[in-house]
């Protein structure tokens, strides 16, 4: 009798191992998924992400391999490469139809700022991501939307990133960017969607990209010691923005 109230438990046991490892890899895969599915239909870019971990009990895990393809046209291979993510999300809500993440920290994120007339790539993503976020405020219907996930974010960290410029009228080179931290995004019932989180991440990026570029022109080549006053706003818009800058300076 002893012998096989032992078996069951280790039956048991065993059991609880299986479905706790099949859950973290199922959720995993769910993730990955959704990341590769839902993210071209808001960045209208290709979107590529290698594994995910996710721990249904502690809610914590990582996101490898993410990388953010250009909009067609642009000649380098990547937007946005990261090697890793770390998140953090309360257990209770992985499976809740508002997913409520505690943290997402971006660590060391290789990022290129590609520009000519056209624009700039990551203006360009930007552009699609905001009308993507759009589309999800109007549309009626479950087929329009990019997404009827509901988020809140408390904390969204980027850290050690590398802007690689690669830009005609600029010149090339790297330049590094400051943390970049959002805070409380998506409180409340509504949440915040996948678009409109990318948006604002997007937008604090390339803000700082832009920042970073003005700060380092003389660096990155002749033609950037023109840059003086505007040359943030004017790095926004791309490349036709660059034009008119120089123009202006000679």
């Amino acid at each position: 009798m002893k012998k096989l109230i032992v078996r069951i438990l280790l039956v048991l046991v065993i059991l609880l191992v299986v479905v706790a490892v099949g859950s973290i890899l199922f959720i995993g895969t769910i993730v990955k998924t959704g990341v590769e599915k839902v993210g071209p239909r808001v960045a209208k870019v290709p979107v590529k992400l290698d594994s995910a971990n996710i721990s249904i009990f502690s809610g914590s895990g990582e996101l490898k391999g993410f990388v953010l393809g250009n909009p067609e046209g642009y000649k380098t291979p990547e937007a946005i490469k990261v090697g890793a993510i770390s998140l953090s999300i309360a257990p209770g809500s992985v499976l809740a139809e508002k997913k409520h993440i505690r943290s997402i920290k971006v660590e060391s994120p290789e990022v290129t700022y590609e520009t000519d007339l056209r624009g700039s790539n990551l203006g360009k993503i930007l552009d699609n991501v905001g009308g993507s976020a759009e589309q999800d405020k109007k549309a009626p219907t479950k087929k329009e939307q990019t997404s009827k996930t509901k988020l809140q974010v408390d904390e969204f960290v980027i850290t050690g990133a590398k802007v690689h410029v690669n830009a005609s009228m600029l010149g090339s080179g790297t330049v590094t960017l400051p943390e970049i931290r959002l805070n409380n995004l998506g409180e409340g019932p509504d949440g915040i969607t996948p678009a409109e989180l990318s948006q604002k991440v997007l937008t604090a990026l390339l803000n700082e990209t832009t920042k970073a570029i003005a700060a380092n022109a003389g660096k990155l080549g002749e033609a950037g010691k023109a840059l003086g006053t505007g040359a943030v706003d004017q790095l926004k818009k791309g490349g036709s923005g660059i034009g008119d800058l120089f123009k202006k300076k000679q």
